[in-house]
């Protein structure tokens, strides 16, 4: 038998409702971390929840960033999920994961106490 590969996956979306500044570029600020490790948490939840979570591995916020001629209220969010694909197992279903992510962010709205661009979530395979 073949041993399963890690593969991985982007995925990328506005909050709405957390405000910009320069200590979200900087991976050693304290809130820098804080926020990365509530991100990590949330994701993980959301993912776990979903049809790759039996080989879902956990997500990494790997980048915070402003987003040029949006609003200094919002921040863009990078991540990189990791799976362990199955010899045996189809693609990764990006559109099929971006309906479910959608789903259980109440229309791409709220992911915990963070509100959601609509039109933000994009899920890379």
């Amino acid at each position: 038998t073949t041993a399963a590969t890690l593969e991985r996956f982007t995925v990328n979306f506005t909050i709405t409702n957390l405000p910009y500044t320069s200590d979200l570029e900087n991976p050693d600020s304290a809130r820098f971390r804080a926020t990365r490790r509530v991100m990590n948490t949330l994701l993980d939840r959301l993912l776990k929840d979903s049809s790759i979570g039996p080989a879902f591995q956990g997500c990494g916020t790997s980048d915070f960033r402003y987003v040029p001629g949006s609003d200094r209220d919002q921040t863009h969010v990078d991540a990189v999920c990791t799976y362990s694909k199955e010899p045996w197992a189809a693609p990764l279903d990006r559109v099929g994961l971006y309906h479910q992510v959608s789903n259980k962010t109440r229309g791409i709205t709220q992911l915990g106490p963070y509100s959601l661009d609509k039109d933000s979530l994009y899920v890379n395979g």
